[in-house]
């Protein structure tokens, strides 16, 4: 499995292989995803259902994932969670499916939901869900 922080690196790089505008969810405390993908030239749209400090150039919007304000996902190819609560992932499938975009989580642990969608080996196990 890797470092933690071998995982944003991965996670990143698979992002910036395949998708041009990515939005995160719950970015928490740890923004090591999007500012990665922000280094790399994508404009990265991150949110969370509270206030938090994000350092620019990452655009943060309070937003939750359960009741979205779907304007902030519409120019998405890519919703994408790192290390979810799995209560979010039929959110997060439905807010991917409303726009059209992929959604891709990395879960915590081995936690999966339900069947745990096409799972991708990127260096680390990430799951595609829509």
């Amino acid at each position: 499995m890797g470092t933690y922080k071998d995982i944003e690196e991965k996670f990143a790089s698979f992002i910036c292989a395949h998708y041009h505008c990515p939005v995160e969810v719950g970015i928490g405390r740890n923004p090591d995803v999007a500012l990665r993908l922000t280094a790399a030239g994508l404009p990265v749209i991150a949110t969370d259902i509270v206030e938090r400090e994000v350092p620019g150039p990452v655009r943060f919007f309070i937003d939750d994932i359960c009741a979205p304000d779907i304007a902030l996902y519409r120019n998405a190819d890519l919703v994408y969670a790192v290390r979810p609560g799995v209560e979010m992932i039929p959110c997060l499938m439905e807010t991917a499916r409303a726009v059209g975009a992929d959604c891709i989580v990395y879960h915590l642990g081995n936690e999966v939901y339900l069947d745990g969608g096409v799972v991708i080996d990127a260096g680390i196990i990430l799951h595609r869900y829509v």
